[in-house]
């Protein structure tokens, strides 16, 4: 008897985020089966077709299709990063897009509640923690199975602008960007460290190189890098596709990983009924345990407003 069980994702939405998500699962041999899905129909046979052409020189076998809502039941996670993108003359925040992101989640949600999809959800489509809180809440989905990537780009933003700063290798720093994957995320400066030992430590022991760190500079560099990708390009692509590919990794690998992610919280960090970005252990069955981080009362106080102002934004979406 073949007891062996094929991966198949399913990725909603055949765009910028779309197709760059999909080539990072299908380079880091994360699937077997990759679905594409998008209204346009062209574009996403165009995506699929593209990179399904490229396994060839992959080290992974992989099947890349574009398909349909009936595709999906045995899918073991779904990618949603359908909707709009911010206008190009940079006068929108993500918070902006929520009208237009809500009536393609309306579509989106109404066809997934056809499906047998039990899977996990992870949501990309921007305001990533607001539609994912409003995704659940349309779904009635056990929150646990549904989360964002939400700041785990901007934790890496972060990292590399301190990398940047200290001559230090991106993997070797541990910050999180926390709450929400926009205007208002804050960076808990009192729980990052470096090699194991906390930053404040190492800006009084050797202040000629850690204690001339600009910290608000520094988190407005993790804060503004999407944009300034965004400003060049008109998207970001080439790291999201990564992020993503780190959570399907600790998902589907059943790794137990901590990665910052959007969850929701109900007690934790004294939110309720709120999704925000904080650091949570993820694995085979999505969210398994959430960390919470010894805030200063000052970092405490920039988190709660940030998960204020995005339960205000959902309770908006709520009657949209």
């Amino acid at each position: 008897m073949n007891n062996i069980k094929e991966r198949k994702i399913a990725i909603i939405g055949a765009g910028h985020v779309g197709s760059h998500a999909g080539y990072a699962l299908a380079s880091q041999g994360l699937a077997e089966n990759i679905i594409y899905i998008d209204i346009d129909k062209k574009k996403a046979f165009s995506q699929a077709l593209d990179i399904f052409d490229s396994v060839v020189y992959l080290p992974h076998r992989i099947t890349v299709k574009a398909g349909d809502y009936s595709d999906i039941d045995d899918a073991k996670i779904m990618v949603i990063c359908a909707g709009p993108l911010p206008n190009p003359n940079m006068t929108q925040t993500r918070m902006d897009t929520l009208g237009d992101t809500i009536k393609a989640m309306k579509d989106v949600i109404s066809n997934i509640k056809k499906t047998k999809f039990a899977g996990i959800i992870i949501n990309i489509s921007n305001p990533a923690d607001v539609i994912t809180h409003y995704i659940q809440n349309q779904l009635n989905y056990d929150y646990k199975r549904i989360i964002s990537t939400s700041t785990t780009l901007d934790s890496a933003r972060l990292r590399r602008a301190l990398s940047e700063e200290l001559n230090i290798d991106q993997k070797s720093i541990c910050a999180y960007s926390l709450g929400e994957h926009g205007e208002s995320q804050m960076v808990a400066w009192s729980t990052v460290s470096i090699a194991g030992k906390p930053l404040f430590e190492l800006m009084k022991e050797k202040p000629e190189k850690y204690g001339k760190l600009d910290l608000n500079k520094i988190a407005e560099k993790g804060r503004r890098g999407g944009w300034e990708v965004f400003e060049g390009k008109g998207s970001t692509e080439f790291g999201i596709g990564s992020s993503l590919a780190e959570i399907v990794r600790a998902i589907i690998c059943n790794e137990h990983r901590i990665l910052p992610v959007s969850v929701y919280l109900n007690g934790e960090y004294g939110q309720k009924d709120v999704y925000a970005s904080v650091p949570a252990v993820l694995g085979k069955d999505g969210v398994e345990e959430i960390i919470e981080l010894n805030m200063t009362e000052e970092e405490k106080k920039l988190f709660d407003n940030s998960c204020k102002f995005m339960s205000e934004n959902y309770k908006l979406a709520l009657n949209m």
